[in-house]
Order: structure tokens, then C-alpha cells, then sequence
């Protein structure tokens, strides 16, 4: 979800710190950003804001929520990750799991696709476009009240992608 620049402990707000990293001028009202959780391949976690993530990148910068003033943006790469999820709330919904099944009142926007990562997770949900070989993949969960708003989902991660 794109929100406002949000200033935090660290003092200027996320898209000019992130801006001043990546390059360019910092404008007057700088660029919304992304609330992100990205989950590695190899189970690592990190949760915060971006505003430099392109699908076809190779990397991207990450402003960590548990950064202080001061803090440089990580550097993430992408062929590392299982997923991008961006998400509305940080702490998510623990209580909540999400429905595995499609609304037949909703008529899904794209195509419905399953997948399944290497370490068995599900997700469902539909695709504006995948192709094979491609870094990875856009999903929105097939569940609307999931915390998950979309994912980018990293080719390399998945055991199977299947159209339903």
C-alpha cells in the first residue's frame, strides 16, 4: 500500500531518506512509499518501506522499521527472496489465516493462479501476467480481508505455479 512520507525516529521521512540513497533530487513532497515485508529463500524476514522496488531490478532498497536516525537503506536482492509482500499493516493479523478459496461473488481481476513455494506454503489468488523464466510474478491473495494487498513472487522460489 502506498502511504504518505512518514517521518520516524530516524527524522526525515522515509522517501527522502531512501530518495537521498538511491539518487536523484529529493523533492518537495516526496514520493509516497511501500509497506513491505521481504521473506528470503532462506527464512530470513524483514519488514519496511520502499520506494525504488521495479519488478525487472535486480535490487532494491529497503529502510528497515527498526532503523534509527541515521540508518542507510539495505540493499536487498531480489533473486534472494521467496516473496515482496506488501502489506497493509506491519504486524499482520496472527490470529487470521487467510481463506485458501475465491469469493463467487468477487469475479477475480486477472488470472487465478495456486502457488505453492519450495517450503510448501499456498498462496492463491490472481495474476495480471506470468511467464515462465521471468524473475517473478505479481499475486494478489484471493482472501480481501488478507494483509497481504499483493506480492511479488520470486520464479525461483516456487515448486509450482498452476492456472485454476
Amino acid at each position: 500500500m502506498r502511504t504518505k512520507p512518514v517521518a520516524g525516529p530516524w527524522g526525515a521521512s522515509v522517501a527522502e531518506r531512501l530518495l537521498s540513497v538511491v539518487g536523484g533530487p529529493v523533492p518537495e513532497e516526496p514520493a509516497a512509499q511501500d509497506k513491505v515485508v521481504a521473506r528470503y529463500q532462506d527464512g530470513r524476514l524483514l519488514k519496511g518501506f520502499t520506494i525504488d522496488f521495479i519488478p525487472e531490478a535486480e535490487v532494491f532498497h529497503l529502510l528497515l522499521v527498526t532503523s534509527t536516525q541515521g540508518a542507510a537503506p539495505v540493499v536487498v536482492r531480489v533473486a534472494e527472496l521467496k516473496a515482496l509482500f506488501f502489506v497493509r499493516e506491519f504486524q499482520g493479523r496472527p490470529d487470521y489465516s487467510d481463506r485458501k478459496e475465491f469469493d463467487p461473488a468477487r469475479p477475480p481481476a486477472g488470472r487465478k493462479v495456486r502457488v505453492i513455494f519450495k517450503d510448501g506454503e499456498l498462496i492463491l489468488g490472481t495474476t495480471p501476467e506470468y511467464q515462465p523464466g521471468h524473475l517473478g510474478f505479481f499475486v494478489v491473495p484471493a482472501d480481501p480481508k488478507s494483509n497481504i494487498e499483493r506480492c511479488f513472487v520470486v520464479s525461483s522460489a516456487t515448486r509450482d505455479v498452476t492456472f485454476l
